[in-house]
């Protein structure tokens, strides 16, 4: 099988057949299959799924829970199930735009084997009203490489295809992760690069039923700093300097959104963490956790360090004005 298509699918009945048809509608010169992990939805998702099985029995692949798992052991297992030389991830409630999509990216992995992902631009549907639509991502079309999956994720889960097999064994800790895609697309990155197309090619959906974009940000950013320090160490801390600059970003927009919420406590703890990833050493950091330290008890500490620093660079003067001491 030279591609499969993995889409998992969780009460997106108001979804799944725009997400199936826009698979379908895909104009390629190879073949391809569609896996589906429905993970024992309470609406007519399944019944919807199994339509279009009936109608494309030699392309559709369901794999229908007897109960429902949860996102991640959906994800791993649905992965288990996909064996295309190429695997393209799309959820249930988005959807690809371009009809070429699979064929462009395939012509692409086939043309440069050392590139392990190819992705591309989507459109961001806020139905949650948050402000939060547009092109995503607005960084350059081109070559990107797993240190700069490790600064951020510029990949769109809808309009990935990855080189498939080079992966390994997927780790078990992603099942303690309320997120999967990221992880997933370091662990391929590690096997070559990654090139962005400049076009649109898929709608990613942002819905009060989506289980990532409906958590609170604050729940985000502490969720992908416990990610990025179980892969540091999945990784053998190869990237360690890269990911603790992610981390001090992370910590730093929690004692934000803490401070906001009149939580000195919490904002010392976040900034402590801040601490302890090199925060300091990130250039133009300083001043951040200065504005924040004076909120927190840190603020006296932080203050004391800054009059001792002062105080000896004002006795190193009298020093050497005096000779040195040594007279």
């Amino acid at each position: 099988m030279k591609l499969t298509v993995m889409m998992i699918a969780y009460n997106h009945e108001r979804f799944i057949a725009q997400a199936l048809e826009s698979v379908l509608a895909q104009r390629v010169n190879f073949d391809y299959e569609i896996v589906v992990g429905e993970d024992c939805s309470t609406d007519r998702t399944r019944e919807i799924i199994m339509d279009f099985c009936r109608r494309y029995p030699d392309r559709i692949v369901p794999l229908l829970r007897d109960r429902n798992v949860g996102a991640m052991r959906n994800m791993m297992a649905t992965l288990a199930a996909c064996g295309g030389q190429y695997l393209a991830l799309l959820d249930g409630d988005d959807y690809w735009t371009c009809e070429d999509k699979l064929q462009r990216q395939v012509d692409f992995l086939d043309a440069h084997p050392d590139y392990a992902i190819c992705c591309s631009r989507v459109q961001v549907v806020d139905e949650m009203g948050e402000g939060r639509g547009g092109i995503y991502p607005t960084t350059a079309a081109g070559l990107y490489t797993i240190e700069d999956l490790l600064r951020a994720d510029i990949m769109a889960t809808c309009s990935v295809m990855y080189r498939w097999g080079s992966v390994g064994v997927i780790p078990s800790w992603i099942l303690e992760m309320k997120m999967g895609d990221w992880p997933l697309h370091i662990l391929v990155a590690r096997s070559g690069k990654i090139n962005l197309l400049d076009d649109v090619m898929a709608v990613y959906r942002m819905h009060s039923g989506g289980i990532w974009a409906s958590e609170p940000l604050v729940n985000q950013l502490r969720e992908m700093a416990r990610m990025l320090k179980a892969l540091d160490q999945h990784l053998g801390f190869e990237y360690t300097d890269t990911i603790r600059q992610t981390l001090t970003g992370y910590y730093c927009g929690m004692a934000d959104l803490a401070r906001q919420e009149g939580n000195r406590v919490q904002t010392a703890k976040y900034l402590a963490a801040y601490l302890r990833s090199g925060g300091l050493k990130v250039p133009g950091s300083r001043r951040a956790f200065a504005s924040f330290a004076g909120y927190t008890l840190f603020g006296s500490w932080y203050e004391a360090i800054r009059k001792a620093k002062r105080a000896s660079r004002g006795l190193k003067r009298s020093d050497a004005a005096r000779g040195g001491g040594s007279g």
